[in-house]
């Protein structure tokens, strides 16, 4: 595979963020690449989920680049391919035409996952069956076969409206899985849901940012590598490096790159949390992540906030529950933290992520600026941003 082919991916990411993920898109300058379409009305997910998403084309070289520096994103997946198929035969016989060799070696272990939608083949299971099978076909000359495994090369089949998709999934473990957050707090924040609060609140990455709620520690050390133009998947390794056309010269000068365009100063960024323990496994986390001396930890209530002396954002993920009419103290709670942010933090900017509307209310800051309708835990919430 010559380095300048195009080649089509696509990139998943929470649903709700793909105008973030657009945006980093143009950011990172893929000037050899277009954007093809917009794919933001959702793929069902290998979990049953609507998942969120954009479709690429691009060269090898940004399929590196999207798994290595785009924050919001969830998975890369390449497309192999895509035909009509209305019987397991000719779904078989296509199938076994890709560029397997490209990506899998005779005898590798696989996982096949389908999902199937108003399609006259259904079943899933024998989905993925066949295609297993267009795999062995490939290799068959080898005498080699691949052979179905958990936690080994992804294999997507999508067949909507028997129009059948195949793609090889290019990232491995899902890339909000940056390595640093092996401790977490009772309502964990994905790295890139917290990626994708701070880019699309607006925040610049030079002000200061306090982050009052912060629990494990996800948004300060999300602020931190974004301010510092750290590449989030700079410190782990992917499942493209395994394939056999991966160029290990290219990846190199990539990571170097990246390297080098590290910043060595952070502006103020700060993280609260009335439990002592969460504070401990901020600490841990931002260690882990190499950016514990750009944050400053501290076990402290909201009552206790106090406002440095330049202007800044407050990014932050407050305790919400779902049946508020039975939780008083939480509506008590969002009152007094809107009487601190108006007492103290007058000119600041708010980004808060919530699921009720009638806890928001109590923060008494008026209508939002904006709203994003995202998802954190399998519950509906939204991300609203306030100036005080």
């Amino acid at each position: 595979m010559d380095r300048t082919d195009l080649l089509r991916f696509y990139v998943s990411c929470p649903p709700g963020l793909e105008p973030v993920l657009a945006g980093e898109y143009h950011a990172l300058n893929f000037t050899r690449t277009k954007l093809k379409k917009d794919a933001s009305s959702g793929e069902k997910s290998f979990h049953g989920e609507e998942t969120g998403g954009m479709e690429f084309e691009g060269t090898l070289e940004e399929v590196y680049k999207a798994n290595l520096q785009m924050r919001v994103a969830s998975r890369v997946s390449l497309r192999m391919g895509d035909f009509i198929a209305i019987s397991f035969a000719e779904l078989r016989k296509k199938a076994s035409r890709l560029e397997w060799d490209k990506y899998l070696r005779a005898g590798q272990k696989v996982s096949v996952q389908a999902v199937c939608r108003k399609s006259r083949l259904y079943h899933s299971g024998a989905v993925a069956e066949r295609v297993l099978g267009a795999i062995n076909d490939h290799f068959s000359s080898s005498g080699l076969l691949c052979d179905q495994s958990p936690d080994s090369q992804l294999i997507q089949v999508r067949l909507v409206n028997d129009h059948c998709i195949i793609s090889v999934d290019s990232s491995g473990e899902l890339l909000h899985r940056r390595g640093y957050r092996q401790a977490v707090a009772k309502a964990p924040l994905r790295e890139n849901l917290a990626a994708g609060m701070l880019l699309s609140s607006g925040w610049d990455g030079l002000s200061p940012l306090i982050d009052p709620f912060c629990g494990s520690g996800t948004i300060p050390i999300e602020a931190a590598l974004l301010a510092r133009n750290i590449a989030p998947g700079i410190g782990r390794s992917f499942r493209f490096m395994d394939w056999p056309v991966f160029e290990k010269p290219l990846w190199q000068e990539l990571m170097e790159n990246a390297r080098k365009n590290i910043l060595e100063t952070a502006p103020t960024i700060q993280g609260y949390d009335r439990d002592q323990g969460a504070i401990k496994m901020a600490k841990d986390n931002a260690s882990r992540a190499g950016q514990w001396e750009f944050i400053h930890f501290s076990a402290q209530a909201v009552s206790s906030l106090e406002a440095p002396s330049s202007p800044g954002w407050i990014i932050t993920n407050p305790p919400y529950g779902v049946r508020i009419s039975e939780n008083k103290d939480l509506r008590d709670l969002y009152a007094k933290f809107g009487s601190v942010l108006k007492d103290r933090f007058s000119g600041w900017r708010l980004g808060l992520l919530t699921n009720e509307e009638r806890l928001s209310a109590n923060l008494a800051l008026g209508n939002p600026l904006k709203e994003i309708r995202l998802t954190n835990g399998g519950i509906s919430v939204r991300f609203l941003t306030y100036e005080i």
